[in-house]
Protein backbone atom coordinates (compact mmCIF):
# COMPACT_ATOMS: atom_id res chain seq x y z
CA UNK A 1 0.00 0.00 0.00
CA UNK A 2 1.45 3.24 -1.07
CA UNK A 3 0.72 6.61 0.31
CA UNK A 4 1.20 9.54 -1.88
CA UNK A 5 3.44 11.67 -0.08
CA UNK A 6 1.40 14.55 -0.90
CA UNK A 7 -2.21 13.52 0.15
CA UNK A 8 -2.04 14.96 3.86
CA UNK A 9 -4.20 15.26 6.01
CA UNK A 10 -5.64 19.02 7.62
CA UNK A 11 -6.64 19.89 10.42
CA UNK A 12 -8.52 22.85 11.11
CA UNK A 13 -7.59 23.90 14.79
CA UNK A 14 -9.83 26.75 15.69
CA UNK A 15 -7.80 29.42 13.34
CA UNK A 16 -4.60 27.69 12.91
CA UNK A 17 -4.66 24.77 10.60
CA UNK A 18 -2.01 22.03 10.64
CA UNK A 19 -1.22 19.64 7.43
CA UNK A 20 0.22 16.42 8.23
CA UNK A 21 2.45 15.65 5.32
CA UNK A 22 2.99 11.79 6.82
CA UNK A 23 1.11 9.24 7.79
CA UNK A 24 3.49 8.17 10.60
CA UNK A 25 3.75 9.40 14.06
CA UNK A 26 6.11 9.19 16.85
CA UNK A 27 4.44 7.96 19.89
CA UNK A 28 5.18 10.04 22.98
CA UNK A 29 7.01 8.13 25.22
CA UNK A 30 7.97 8.78 29.71
CA UNK A 31 11.15 8.89 29.76
CA UNK A 32 12.38 8.42 25.64
CA UNK A 33 10.87 11.09 23.66
CA UNK A 34 12.90 13.84 25.09
CA UNK A 35 14.64 16.27 22.42
CA UNK A 36 17.53 14.63 21.77
CA UNK A 37 15.39 11.48 21.24
CA UNK A 38 12.83 13.28 18.66
CA UNK A 39 16.02 14.90 17.03
CA UNK A 40 17.49 11.40 16.45
CA UNK A 41 14.21 10.56 14.74
CA UNK A 42 14.28 13.26 12.76
CA UNK A 43 16.94 12.46 10.31
CA UNK A 44 15.17 9.74 9.11
CA UNK A 45 11.31 11.15 9.20
CA UNK A 46 11.61 15.30 8.63
CA UNK A 47 8.12 16.06 7.98
CA UNK A 48 6.73 12.90 10.67
CA UNK A 49 4.81 14.58 13.76
CA UNK A 50 6.76 13.75 17.32
CA UNK A 51 5.48 14.78 20.61
CA UNK A 52 7.06 15.45 23.66
CA UNK A 53 7.05 13.07 26.51
CA UNK A 54 3.42 13.81 28.19
CA UNK A 55 3.35 16.47 30.37
CA UNK A 56 1.53 16.65 33.88
CA UNK A 57 -0.60 20.34 33.42
CA UNK A 58 -0.41 20.12 37.39
CA UNK A 59 3.13 20.27 37.04
CA UNK A 60 3.31 22.46 34.68
CA UNK A 61 1.02 25.13 36.87
CA UNK A 62 3.47 24.73 39.63
CA UNK A 63 6.47 25.56 37.31
CA UNK A 64 8.04 22.38 36.89
CA UNK A 65 8.14 20.41 33.45
CA UNK A 66 8.74 23.49 31.30
CA UNK A 67 11.53 22.98 29.83
CA UNK A 68 9.42 19.88 28.30
CA UNK A 69 7.55 22.70 26.60
CA UNK A 70 10.14 25.45 26.22
CA UNK A 71 12.58 23.33 24.70
CA UNK A 72 10.37 23.33 21.29
CA UNK A 73 11.86 26.89 20.05
CA UNK A 74 14.92 24.77 19.14
CA UNK A 75 13.56 21.99 16.97
CA UNK A 76 12.35 21.66 13.75
CA UNK A 77 9.45 19.87 12.16
CA UNK A 78 6.25 19.36 13.92
CA UNK A 79 6.05 18.36 17.35
CA UNK A 80 3.14 18.05 19.82
CA UNK A 81 2.58 18.16 23.17
CA UNK A 82 0.93 15.86 25.01
CA UNK A 83 -0.86 16.62 28.41
CA UNK A 84 -2.58 14.57 31.15
CA UNK A 85 -4.59 15.84 33.99
CA UNK A 86 -8.12 15.13 35.33
CA UNK A 87 -9.08 19.31 35.69
CA UNK A 88 -10.65 21.14 32.83
CA UNK A 89 -9.16 24.17 33.91
CA UNK A 90 -5.45 23.45 34.50
CA UNK A 91 -5.62 21.26 30.84
CA UNK A 92 -6.92 24.75 29.42
CA UNK A 93 -3.98 26.72 31.47
CA UNK A 94 -1.54 24.24 30.23
CA UNK A 95 -2.97 24.06 26.85
CA UNK A 96 -1.90 27.86 26.09
CA UNK A 97 1.63 27.58 27.94
CA UNK A 98 1.98 25.06 25.16
CA UNK A 99 0.79 26.69 22.25
CA UNK A 100 2.69 29.76 23.12
CA UNK A 101 5.87 27.65 23.30
CA UNK A 102 5.33 26.76 20.18
CA UNK A 103 3.47 23.29 20.10
CA UNK A 104 2.14 21.92 16.79
CA UNK A 105 -0.89 20.70 18.11
CA UNK A 106 -2.35 19.43 21.54
CA UNK A 107 -2.91 15.86 22.25
CA UNK A 108 -4.45 14.67 25.40
CA UNK A 109 -3.93 11.74 26.89
CA UNK A 110 -6.52 9.40 27.91
CA UNK A 111 -4.91 6.27 27.31
CA UNK A 112 -1.99 5.87 29.56
CA UNK A 113 -2.38 2.68 31.70
CA UNK A 114 0.32 3.32 34.89
CA UNK A 115 -1.89 3.10 37.93
CA UNK A 116 -0.58 6.40 39.81
CA UNK A 117 -2.37 8.18 36.74
CA UNK A 118 -5.22 6.40 35.94
CA UNK A 119 -6.35 6.48 39.72
CA UNK A 120 -6.01 9.88 39.73
CA UNK A 121 -8.14 10.34 36.98
CA UNK A 122 -6.37 11.51 34.53
CA UNK A 123 -5.02 8.91 31.30
CA UNK A 124 -6.66 6.03 30.66
CA UNK A 125 -8.82 7.01 34.06
CA UNK A 126 -10.87 9.44 32.17
CA UNK A 127 -12.35 6.26 30.17
CA UNK A 128 -14.51 5.66 33.29
CA UNK A 129 -15.60 9.26 33.29
CA UNK A 130 -16.81 9.93 29.37
CA UNK A 131 -18.17 13.15 30.52
CA UNK A 132 -15.73 14.86 32.28
CA UNK A 133 -13.74 13.45 29.37
CA UNK A 134 -15.64 15.22 27.25
CA UNK A 135 -15.40 18.55 28.85
CA UNK A 136 -11.78 18.74 29.53
CA UNK A 137 -11.53 17.92 25.29
CA UNK A 138 -13.82 20.94 24.90
CA UNK A 139 -12.23 23.31 27.61
CA UNK A 140 -8.81 22.75 25.79
CA UNK A 141 -10.34 23.35 22.33
CA UNK A 142 -11.85 26.69 23.68
CA UNK A 143 -9.10 27.72 24.92
CA UNK A 144 -6.44 27.64 22.13
CA UNK A 145 -6.78 28.55 18.16
CA UNK A 146 -4.23 25.34 17.21
CA UNK A 147 -5.88 21.31 16.68
CA UNK A 148 -6.49 19.59 19.80
CA UNK A 149 -6.38 15.46 19.13
CA UNK A 150 -6.75 12.97 21.92
CA UNK A 151 -4.79 9.51 22.04
CA UNK A 152 -7.03 6.59 23.78
CA UNK A 153 -7.45 3.05 24.12
CA UNK A 154 -10.58 0.69 23.23
CA UNK A 155 -12.42 1.10 25.91
CA UNK A 156 -10.95 0.40 30.22
CA UNK A 157 -11.68 -3.36 29.92
CA UNK A 158 -12.55 -5.37 26.94
CA UNK A 159 -15.86 -8.54 26.66
CA UNK A 160 -15.71 -11.59 24.97
CA UNK A 161 -17.90 -10.42 22.66
CA UNK A 162 -16.10 -8.26 19.64
CA UNK A 163 -19.39 -6.52 18.22
CA UNK A 164 -20.18 -5.29 22.10
CA UNK A 165 -16.38 -4.06 22.29
CA UNK A 166 -16.76 -2.38 18.66
CA UNK A 167 -19.58 -0.72 19.89
CA UNK A 168 -18.90 0.59 23.16
CA UNK A 169 -15.29 1.87 21.75
CA UNK A 170 -17.07 3.57 18.90
CA UNK A 171 -19.26 5.15 21.25
CA UNK A 172 -16.68 6.37 22.59
CA UNK A 173 -14.52 7.82 20.21
CA UNK A 174 -17.59 9.78 18.97
CA UNK A 175 -18.62 11.38 22.15
CA UNK A 176 -14.70 12.91 21.72
CA UNK A 177 -15.60 13.77 18.22
CA UNK A 178 -18.23 15.90 19.12
CA UNK A 179 -16.76 17.35 22.43
CA UNK A 180 -13.80 19.21 19.58
CA UNK A 181 -11.51 16.44 19.16
CA UNK A 182 -10.03 16.90 15.44
CA UNK A 183 -8.21 13.34 15.35
CA UNK A 184 -7.94 10.43 17.66
CA UNK A 185 -5.22 8.08 17.74
CA UNK A 186 -6.72 5.10 19.17
CA UNK A 187 -4.46 2.03 20.22
CA UNK A 188 -5.73 -1.36 19.81
CA UNK A 189 -5.91 -2.64 23.79
CA UNK A 190 -8.13 -1.70 26.60
CA UNK A 191 -6.10 -0.28 29.47
CA UNK A 192 -7.00 -3.77 31.39
CA UNK A 193 -4.60 -5.42 29.09
CA UNK A 194 -2.32 -2.63 29.00
CA UNK A 195 0.78 -3.80 26.28
CA UNK A 196 -0.29 -7.54 26.62
CA UNK A 197 -1.83 -9.96 23.91
CA UNK A 198 -2.78 -8.47 20.18
CA UNK A 199 -3.54 -5.09 19.27
CA UNK A 200 -7.12 -5.59 17.88
CA UNK A 201 -7.05 -3.97 14.39
CA UNK A 202 -10.39 -5.27 13.71
CA UNK A 203 -11.98 -3.19 16.59
CA UNK A 204 -9.58 -0.07 15.38
CA UNK A 205 -11.45 -0.69 11.94
CA UNK A 206 -14.93 -0.47 13.27
CA UNK A 207 -14.68 2.64 15.18
CA UNK A 208 -12.91 4.20 12.06
CA UNK A 209 -15.97 3.78 10.18
CA UNK A 210 -18.04 5.40 12.59
CA UNK A 211 -16.13 8.96 13.19
CA UNK A 212 -15.98 11.77 10.64
CA UNK A 213 -12.21 13.24 11.76
CA UNK A 214 -8.73 11.20 10.83
CA UNK A 215 -8.14 8.07 12.68
CA UNK A 216 -4.75 7.13 13.35
CA UNK A 217 -4.29 3.52 14.30
CA UNK A 218 -1.88 2.40 17.12
CA UNK A 219 -0.28 -0.77 18.12
CA UNK A 220 2.00 -3.94 16.96
CA UNK A 221 3.48 -1.46 14.26
CA UNK A 222 7.11 -2.20 14.54
CA UNK A 223 7.99 -2.61 11.25
CA UNK A 224 6.97 -1.52 7.56
CA UNK A 225 5.25 -4.59 6.73
CA UNK A 226 3.22 -4.11 10.15
CA UNK A 227 2.45 -0.66 9.21
CA UNK A 228 0.84 -1.35 5.75
CA UNK A 229 -0.60 -4.61 7.00
CA UNK A 230 -2.03 -2.22 9.73
CA UNK A 231 -3.51 0.40 7.18
CA UNK A 232 -4.77 -1.97 4.90
CA UNK A 233 -6.85 -4.15 7.93
CA UNK A 234 -8.17 -0.87 10.09
CA UNK A 235 -8.61 1.78 7.01
CA UNK A 236 -6.99 3.97 9.36
CA UNK A 237 -5.85 7.08 8.13
CA UNK A 238 -2.10 6.53 9.67
CA UNK A 239 -0.02 4.93 12.04
CA UNK A 240 1.47 5.80 15.55
CA UNK A 241 4.14 3.71 16.22
CA UNK A 242 5.56 3.40 20.04
CA UNK A 243 7.87 0.92 21.94
CA UNK A 244 9.16 -0.32 18.15
CA UNK A 245 11.48 2.90 17.99
CA UNK A 246 12.92 2.45 21.62
CA UNK A 247 16.25 1.89 20.42
CA UNK A 248 15.62 2.75 16.84
CA UNK A 249 14.90 6.01 15.98
CA UNK A 250 15.35 5.06 12.53
CA UNK A 251 12.08 3.19 12.40
CA UNK A 252 9.84 6.07 11.82
CA UNK A 253 11.57 7.22 8.83
CA UNK A 254 11.89 3.42 7.57
CA UNK A 255 7.45 3.06 7.84
CA UNK A 256 7.11 6.52 5.72
CA UNK A 257 9.47 5.54 3.26
CA UNK A 258 7.58 2.11 2.88
CA UNK A 259 4.09 3.69 2.55
CA UNK A 260 5.33 6.74 0.36
CA UNK A 261 6.70 4.06 -2.32
CA UNK A 262 10.44 5.08 -1.58
CA UNK A 263 13.02 2.94 -0.80
CA UNK A 264 13.37 1.54 2.85
CA UNK A 265 16.50 2.97 4.40
CA UNK A 266 18.21 -0.16 5.57
CA UNK A 267 18.12 -0.75 9.08
CA UNK A 268 21.73 -0.09 11.04
CA UNK A 269 24.07 -2.25 11.43
CA UNK A 270 27.01 -2.85 14.59
CA UNK A 271 28.58 -0.17 13.66
CA UNK A 272 26.05 2.65 13.40
CA UNK A 273 24.55 1.44 16.34
CA UNK A 274 27.22 1.87 18.21
CA UNK A 275 27.93 5.45 17.00
CA UNK A 276 24.56 6.12 17.37
CA UNK A 277 24.38 4.66 20.98
CA UNK A 278 27.44 6.87 21.82
CA UNK A 279 25.96 10.32 20.28
CA UNK A 280 23.47 9.83 22.51
CA UNK A 281 25.19 9.23 25.62
CA UNK A 282 27.21 12.16 24.99
CA UNK A 283 24.16 14.52 24.22
CA UNK A 284 22.58 13.48 27.30
CA UNK A 285 25.81 14.28 29.35
CA UNK A 286 25.90 17.08 28.19
CA UNK A 287 22.39 18.44 28.78
CA UNK A 288 22.11 16.61 32.47
CA UNK A 289 25.41 15.94 33.26
CA UNK A 290 26.59 12.98 34.55
CA UNK A 291 22.81 12.42 35.32
CA UNK A 292 22.77 11.53 31.76
CA UNK A 293 24.44 8.61 31.99
CA UNK A 294 21.81 6.92 34.04
CA UNK A 295 18.95 8.07 31.54
CA UNK A 296 21.75 6.86 28.55
CA UNK A 297 21.48 3.58 30.14
CA UNK A 298 17.94 1.94 28.85
CA UNK A 299 18.83 3.40 25.34
CA UNK A 300 22.22 1.74 25.35
CA UNK A 301 20.62 -1.32 26.42
CA UNK A 302 17.82 -0.77 23.29
CA UNK A 303 20.56 0.64 20.78
CA UNK A 304 23.25 -2.36 21.04
CA UNK A 305 21.59 -5.32 20.36
CA UNK A 306 21.79 -7.69 17.42
CA UNK A 307 25.15 -8.31 16.60
CA UNK A 308 28.07 -10.66 18.12
CA UNK A 309 29.57 -9.16 21.29
CA UNK A 310 26.42 -7.29 21.78
CA UNK A 311 24.97 -9.13 25.49
CA UNK A 312 28.47 -8.68 26.85
CA UNK A 313 28.76 -4.73 26.26
CA UNK A 314 25.35 -3.94 27.31
CA UNK A 315 26.13 -6.06 30.50
CA UNK A 316 29.23 -3.68 30.72
CA UNK A 317 27.36 -0.54 29.92
CA UNK A 318 24.69 -0.89 32.54
CA UNK A 319 27.03 -0.91 35.08
CA UNK A 320 29.91 1.59 34.00
CA UNK A 321 30.28 4.41 36.76
CA UNK A 322 31.10 7.36 34.38
CA UNK A 323 30.23 8.62 31.12
CA UNK A 324 33.95 8.51 30.31
CA UNK A 325 34.00 4.64 30.84
CA UNK A 326 30.64 4.15 29.06
CA UNK A 327 32.21 6.08 26.00
CA UNK A 328 35.72 3.92 26.25
CA UNK A 329 33.15 0.33 26.27
CA UNK A 330 31.83 1.85 23.15
CA UNK A 331 35.14 2.86 21.37
CA UNK A 332 36.51 -0.66 21.97
CA UNK A 333 33.51 -2.20 20.86
CA UNK A 334 33.36 -0.55 18.07
CA UNK A 335 37.55 -1.64 17.45
CA UNK A 336 36.97 -4.80 17.42
CA UNK A 337 34.08 -5.25 14.93
CA UNK A 338 34.89 -7.60 11.88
Amino acid sequence: MFLNPESFLQLPGNGTARRLRCRVLQSPLAGVSDRIFRGLVRRKAPDALLFTEMVNATSLELGHGLIKVEELATEVGPIGVQLFDYRPAAMAEAARRAEAAGAFLIDINMGCPVKKIARKGGGSGLIRDPALAARIVAAVAAAVTIPVTVKTRLGWCGTTDAAETAASAAAWCRQLQEAGAQLLTLHGRTREQGFKGQADWATIAAVKRELTIPLIANGDVNSPEDAQLCLAATGADGVMVGRGTMGAPWLVGQIDAALSGRPVPPTPGALERIRLASEQLQALVAARGDHGLLIARKHLSWTCTGFVGAPQLRHALMRAPTPAEALALLEQASAQLP
